[in-house]
């Protein structure tokens, strides 16, 4: 199962834990996944999908799934989003 945001496609990040000695260990830095159900409006439809905290604030502040698709662009946004996306398109 992959740490991945399914709308956004942000992943998992490296970096280094650095003591007071500063002494370096690599790290890895998760996104912090949800699994909800966003409701697409116009297509009257619920999508199951995992998403990270920070895409799920922007999708709120957009107004709604629908609106954070149409107003976000497609090198933005992962595999999975640019086919709900089309599909969204299509039913306008």
């Amino acid at each position: 199962m992959a740490k991945k945001c399914e709308i956004s496609g942000t992943g998992v990040m490296s970096g280094n834990n650095v003591s007071h000695a500063n002494n370096k260990t690599r790290r890895r830095f998760l996104p912090n996944l949800q699994v909800v159900s966003l409701l697409s409006e116009k297509l009257n439809r619920i999508f199951k999908l995992k998403v990270c905290s920070k895409t799920l604030r922007s999708i709120e502040h957009n107004g709604g799934l629908d609106a954070y698709l149409e107003s976000t662009s497609n090198s933005k946004l992962s595999d999975e989003a640019i086919k709900i996306k089309k599909t969204i398109a299509k039913a306008k």
